[in-house]
Parts: structure tokens; sequence; C-alpha cells
């Protein structure tokens, strides 16, 4: 049985980590709401930006003289896998979530007898070397960067397009964390490159008023196609701040109860324990009276 001192050391370091984890909870929580106000202010935007390319798209016959990122390579051998995820732990299941998905993803992936390499954006997701330790092609340091901002992910894309313009990929998915609730981050795959275009009639309803576009529509797309995959990798960070808020948020709140109940177990072991202590004494002293 733990002594006395022990116990007392334990509830104090217990009650040292619950300030520590509360803290913490209430800073999430602050940094949410502006996460979150960031990540739903994105979205129109985003989803506008497909809108406009699904019509254009849907206007052209993609060939090969149509943009390389609409048209892809005409293979799909070699998959580049872009892992976003967050600089710091302390996040709950955020990270791992993210990590486990593009780890089933790889693995479906080399099963079909496909090329996998991983982009890795946010410290954490390196944590990937353990299962595929050469098939990291590289990684983008977000560490010191504060709020995310769309010259960010513009960096992020720039070096996504230079290396599916140098050939070293076929198709790239992006791999993320979407909002939904501090309670619950969904984690998303999506191809990026070649960009997936829905060009249904729901995606891109037919409008009666004529549109002459100039120049043509291959020469919007060319120009729009780059910008609509850094505005996705921007959504996808955006997403993931205010996920990872949540998350955190979420984590350190079960972790300030958890550390509640922890601290009321050991003061009722620390009371039993001083219990026996003085009712040994107690009867020690009466024995001892008893004998003389």
């Amino acid at each position: 049985m733990a002594s006395l001192k022990a116990l007392k050391i334990r509830i104090g370091s217990v009650k040292s980590t619950q300030k520590i984890t509360k803290a913490m909870k209430m800073v999430a929580a602050a940094k949410l709401r502006r996460a979150q106000e960031a990540a739903v202010a994105g979205r129109p935007y985003a989803e506008r930006l497909e809108r406009v390319m699904a019509s254009l798209a849907a206007r052209i016959t993609v060939s090969a003289s149509s943009p390389k990122l609409l048209a892809g390579t005409g293979k799909d051998d070699r998959h580049l896998l872009i892992v976003a995820t967050s600089e710091r732990g302390l996040a709950g299941a955020f990270n791992s979530n993210i990590v486990r998905a593009a780890k089933r993803k790889a693995e479906a992936l080399i099963a079909e007898g496909k090329q996998v390499h991983f982009f890795v954006v946010g410290k954490k997701g390196r944590v990937l070397k353990r299962f595929f330790p050469t098939l990291i092609a590289g990684d983008h340091d977000m560490s010191g960067i504060k709020s995310v901002a769309f010259a960010d992910a513009q960096k992020v894309a720039d070096e996504v397009v230079r290396r599916y313009e140098a050939g070293e990929f076929d198709v790239a998915h992006l791999f993320y964390a979407r909002f939904q609730s501090a309670l619950v981050q969904e984690p998303v795959g999506r191809q990026i490159i070649p960009v997936a275009i829905d060009t249904s009639a729901e995606a891109a309803p037919a409008s009666s008023a004529a549109v002459e576009y100039e120049p043509d529509e291959e020469s919007i797309l060319a120009d729009l196609l780059p910008r609509n995959i850094a505005i996705q990798i921007f959504g996808a960070l955006l997403e993931n701040a205010a996920s990872e808020q949540g998350s955190r948020m979420t984590a350190m709140d079960n972790a300030t109860r958890n550390a509640g109940d922890m601290i009321n177990r050991l003061t009722i072991q620390y009371n039993r324990t001083r219990q026996a202590a003085i009712t040994t004494e107690l009867v020690e002293i009466i024995s001892g009276a008893e004998a003389l």
C-alpha cells in the first residue's frame, strides 16, 4: 500500500496536471471560434469555383491538348498522397484519424500494384515514416505559422504542381479532416490532380443565357486549374485548423474530467490509509497501556 506521503505527492501532481488541461481547453475553445469562422467562410468560394470550372469543362472536349491538370497524364500508375496534419499533438484522435485514412488508401493502392509516395504537410504526419520509411517524397514545414494564410497553401500547391509537371506522379490525393463540430471531425480523402470535375447537370446546370468566353474555355481553365488546387489545399488547411482546436478542446475536457475522478479516488485512498494508520497507532497505545 502506498504511503501517505506518496499519495499526497501524487494528488498534488494530478491537480497540477488538471490545471494545465483546463487551461489548454480554454485556449482551444477561444481559438476554435475564429478557426471555425474561417473554415466556414472559405467553403462558398471553393464550391463556387468548382461549379464555374464544371461549367467550363462541360463546354469542351477533354483531349491531349487540354490542360494537363484536367486531362491527366493518361496513366494512374504513380500516386502522391498529400497528408495535411497539425504541428502539435494533444489533440485527441485528430492526427491519427487523418494518418490512418491515408495509410488505408496507400495500402489499397499498393495492393493494386500502384506506386505510392507521400507529401506531408505538418509535423505529425511524419509518423508515416514508421509504416512507409522509403515512401516520403517530401514535407512542408508549418511550424511558426500561427494563422493559416492563402500564401501558405499557395507554396504547397506550387510544390505539388511542380512535381506533377516534372512527371513525378500521375494522380494526387489530399487528406485532411473536415470540421463538422467540436465533437466530430471527419477524415476526408479526395483527388485533386487531375482535377475531378463533376460535369453532371446538377453540378453544372445549363443556363438559358448565351455566354461567350474570351479567351476560349481551355485558356480560362488553364488559369483556373492551378488556382483551384491552391484553393482546395487552403480550404483543407482551414478545415484542419478548426478540427484541431475542436478535437483538442474535447480531449482536454475529457482529460480534466478524468483528472478530477482520479483526484477523488486518490483522496478516498489517502483518507482510508490515514484512518488505518491512526487506528493502528491507537491499538498500539491501548495495548501498551494494558500491558502496564
